[in-house]
């Protein structure tokens, strides 16, 4: 099996062997980049040609194709929008769907997933992405196979900018995760995937009831189904950014509504209590991110992605912690000097903070 097979069959649940893609697409950065033009899916599902079965799911399936008209490899995925949906909510559902297509097609950003084209056919919909070469971050979220702490970081950083980018267009991700996360540390590849996807099953009853999303990544607001901006990805980017450090989650609960309880109202660990040799600065980093109410943690993405530099920066400068780099394995903790970066800001009181309260001295950020 491919290792891109691995990132769409992630994408969507349960997988099947997948057929060699092509090779990962690069593009010029962000500055670059052509004012994008909206997406007017002017094509249909005859101008691809499905190939093999890449990855199954609850919202559809996955194909590697190929696009008739100009021979290029493509993933085809196919929302069976009228299997999941109440037949009252359907007509919503795919109003919704070309709405958001047309949105994540407008994202134009090397670390964010292309969307080429989209459409409908008959109740159901369909979206085509580029294919790129990978795996997903799932595969690093365990004990064991955990990356280099600053390689952690770096992809992390790269998120938090692609989604900067994002928001800046107005775009909400809604659900940020390790599957949705594509890595290729050989060629140094990171796309953040299924911008939109989230969205159109947002408000709508499934035919199972089923929660849509990730309910270990959401943030408390969306949780509750308040309004979110983009600091609710960032919460839910902080939660990967735990999980990548430590191999666990923030919080675990074995019932659904003892887990949006926690998230809601119990402060995450502190990530040091489940590895030592994180250091206080990006213990802090991890904290701002986890807040609980949106006007404590990071304004927007490029705030996160700046402090997550500045850590990993001091990192690869400390002898001491070459190790843990190395392997992301844990060794004891060793105290880390504050460097020029870190500057006394503003304490928060007690009352106005419901995260960490072990960390109730100044608040500490990086610039």
């Amino acid at each position: 099996m491919t290792k891109s097979a691995g990132f769409w069959q992630r994408l969507l649940g349960k997988a099947k062997p997948a057929a060699t893609p092509g090779p990962a697409t690069v593009r010029a950065p962000e500055s670059a980049a052509p004012s994008p033009p909206v997406l007017q899916s002017t094509s249909s599902l005859t101008h691809y040609r499905r190939e093999a079965e890449l990855g199954r799911g609850s919202m559809g399936t996955v194909y590697l194709a190929t696009d008739l008209q100009t021979s290029r490899k493509v993933a085809l995925k196919l929302l069976s929008l009228q299997r999941e949906f109440s037949p009252e909510d359907l007509a919503e559902v795919r109003q919704r769907f070309v709405r958001e297509a047309r949105a994540a097609a407008s994202l134009r950003h090397p670390d964010i997933l292309e969307l080429l084209d989209s459409g409908e056919t008959g109740q159901d919909a369909w979206i085509v992405m580029e294919l790129v070469q990978g795996q997903d971050l799932s595969a690093h979220t365990r004990v064991g196979q955990l990356l280099p702490v600053g390689q952690a970081l770096r992809i992390t950083s790269r998120v938090a900018r692609a989604l900067a980018y994002a928001h800046r267009q107005g775009v909400v991700h809604r659900d940020i995760k390790p599957a949705n996360v594509l890595i290729d540390l050989a060629s140094d590849t990171v796309k953040l995937s299924d911008f939109g996807i989230a969205r159109i099953a947002d408000g709508s009853r499934t035919r199972t009831g089923l929660v849509l999303g990730t309910p270990s990544f959401m943030s408390p607001e969306q949780l509750v189904g308040l309004r979110v901006d983009g600091r609710s990805d960032l919460y839910s980017l902080g939660v990967l950014l735990f999980q990548l450090l430590t191999g666990q989650l923030p919080h675990r609960a074995e019932s659904m509504a003892r887990l949006m309880f926690e998230i809601a109202n119990e402060p995450a660990p502190d990530a040091r209590s489940l590895r030592a040799d994180l250091p206080e600065s990006l213990a802090m980093v991890v904290a701002l991110a986890l807040e609980k109410r949106p006007e404590l943690r990071y304004a927007n993405g490029d705030q996160f992605a700046d402090d997550l530099d500045a850590v990993a920066a001091q990192l690869s400068s400390l002898p001491d912690l070459a190790d843990a780099n190395k392997t992301g394995e844990q060794t004891p903790h060793k105290p880390m000097q504050e460097a020029d970066g870190f500057a006394q800001t503003q304490a928060l009181e007690s009352s106005d903070s419901r995260h960490n309260p072990q960390l109730h001295h100044p608040r500490r950020t990086l610039t």
